[in-house]
């Protein structure tokens, strides 16, 4: 089974919680090429560093240049991972990411392939034939070409890095956690605390310091609530024992990570111009990668779909208010706006459709415990750190 194969492994979750911050700060890293060229462009323009914004970065510096040193950051978070799984774990990149012996390269090939033609299909149809006036032509020979190598070279980097991430490293991570005692405790206090600073942000635009000072006040009051339901027995309950056994199921890491992976995305400059109704978007792929990658035993057919949907968009198709600003072949020039049909469409038509495709291709049986089974340690003898 994906999910408890990381028993086999160091899997105390402060060993997680590590290695998610060692692959931040190795991404933080990779980020300095970027941040120092956009503050050099400043100073020659002239603009000044104080008025550097998220939102101006994306047009201080050719769009190329941007696109390779914004995705430079996710090629040294790889190596972050690698750093975090081999030291904190004992554990191989392969076993991250598939529970088979190795990755299965058809797979990938065949998600990317699949996706890559139905999503430029859907662009070209909409361009030729439903709206196109909404699309400028936009291809320019040699910048196109240096976009390409970029693309190709780095956007698989950046998604595989993702799917590792989301769905191998903390797909697996929150999965051995659920095993814990103290975990429905910390999953209720999560799933209070989140939406309030998502909405104490909307609602105050808070900064770094004021979002530190509520962690630290939101830690320190759940230790002491949790203290005092451990001394008044209250993690021996009937009501916490039933709550612990509904947690300890995988619909549970299945959710948490597809709620972080969508709510990363918040940042984004398409949350500014569609609104905050699009994280139910990100979210919901967030859940169907998920589900693929459940049902399949791995995250091959994941990595095959998220660089497909990436790398083919980026080459496609662009706008002024998206994250990936590229020399595209066109460009969206309609005034942005989110409809319903825009979320209803992916999310809960073509992902569903694409999930029934995929299990009668794999042959995939046996939903409601993939999905919805209980999460259990392997036999003790069955322990052993995987070494290279």
């Amino acid at each position: 089974m994906f999910i408890a194969q990381a028993f086999k492994v160091r899997h105390e979750f402060w060993r997680y919680l590590i290695g998610s911050l060692i692959i931040f700060v190795a991404a933080l890293i990779g980020q300095f090429p970027l941040l120092g060229a956009v503050i050099f462009k400043a100073i020659e323009d002239g603009t000044g560093i104080g008025n550097i914004s998220e939102t101006s970065m994306y047009q201080m510096l050719d769009p190329n240049l941007f696109l390779f040193l914004a995705l430079l950051s996710f090629a040294v978070g790889f190596i972050g991972l690698y750093i975090a799984v081999k030291a904190l774990h004992g554990q191989k990149l392969t076993s991250v990411a598939t529970s088979r012996k190795k990755l299965d390269w058809k797979r990938i090939w065949f998600a990317f392939i699949f996706w890559g033609v139905i999503s430029s299909g859907l662009v070209l149809i909409d361009y030729f034939f439903l709206s196109p006036e909404s699309y400028e032509y936009n291809f320019e020979m040699k910048r196109f070409l240096i976009l390409a190598v970029i693309a190709i070279v780095l956007i698989p980097i950046q998604t595989s890095l993702e799917e590792y991430i989301f769905r191998g490293y903390l797909m697996q991570g929150f999965g051995t956690a659920t095993t814990e005692k103290s975990f429905p405790f910390a999953f209720l206090i999560s799933i209070i605390t989140i939406p309030l600073f998502i909405i104490l942000n909307i609602k105050y635009s808070m900064g770094y310091m004021q979002n530190g000072l509520l962690l630290v006040i939101v830690i320190v009051l759940g230790i002491i609530l949790f203290q005092i339901i451990k001394k008044t027995n209250g993690l021996e309950s009937n009501s916490y024992k039933k709550l612990r056994a509904l947690c300890q199921r995988n619909w549970t890491p299945l959710l948490i990570t597809s709620a972080i992976f969508g709510l990363l995305h918040i940042a984004n400059p398409e949350i500014d111009k569609l609104g905050y109704s699009l994280l139910i978007y990100y979210i919901g792929t967030g859940l169907f990668l998920g589900i693929m990658t459940l049902m399949d035993e791995g995250t091959e057919l994941a990595l095959g779909f998220h660089a497909a949907n990436n790398l083919f968009t980026a080459l496609l198709v662009t706008a002024n208010w998206t994250a990936f600003q590229t020399h595209s072949i066109l460009k969206d020039v309609a005034e942005p706006k989110l409809e319903f049909i825009d979320m209803v469409l992916p999310v809960f038509i073509i992902f569903p459709i694409i999930l029934f495709i995929f299990s009668k291709v794999y042959k995939w049986n046996n939903w409601k415990d993939k999905l919805f089974g209980k999460i259990h340690e392997p036999p003790k003898e069955d322990y052993k750190i995987i070494e290279e």
